[in-house]
């Protein structure tokens, strides 16, 4: 009975992973800049906050809607990537900008996985990490 139970665990965790991983974009794919427009569910587009991957040099740079950032994408285990950024000290103008600079850091540091999807009638990508959800458009693109 307990290799049984063992088994199906072990079934369901293989399935599970699988999915993660199928769901997820491949970086090459990345290549360009992406406009901030929803997270943890909240619109947030005033804040003007945009990623530019850089997947040939594994760069990520961009807006975090205070500060320029740049920093070196790290590819980890289960598709999952991270970036120590580096940025400039200007001062946030609004509370929007402070609340998605906050978020985007903290996103991008602990670690984040990227997958493609249609959220709210829009082609895009969206970042997780395990406290933030991050929706990004492909700018450029209507």
């Amino acid at each position: 009975m307990y290799s049984k139970i063992l088994l199906l665990c072990a079934t369901l965790f293989s399935l599970l992973t699988t999915q993660v991983i199928a769901d997820t974009i491949d970086l090459d794919e990345l290549s360009g800049s992406w406009h901030l427009r929803v997270l943890d569910g909240g619109e947030v587009r005033k804040a003007r906050a945009i990623l530019d991957f850089d997947a040939e040099k594994m760069k990520l740079s961009g807006f975090d809607g205070c500060n320029r950032i740049s920093g070196n994408l790290e590819k980890k285990p289960q598709a999952q990537y991270t970036a120590q950024l580096m940025s400039t000290r200007m001062a946030c103008r609004e509370n929007i900008h402070r609340y998605v600079s906050k978020r985007l850091h903290e996103t991008v540091t602990e670690g984040f996985s990227i997958k493609e999807e249609t959220k709210y009638g829009v082609d895009g990508i969206t970042i997780k990490s395990s406290k933030h959800e991050l929706f990004f458009k492909r700018m450029g693109k209507d």
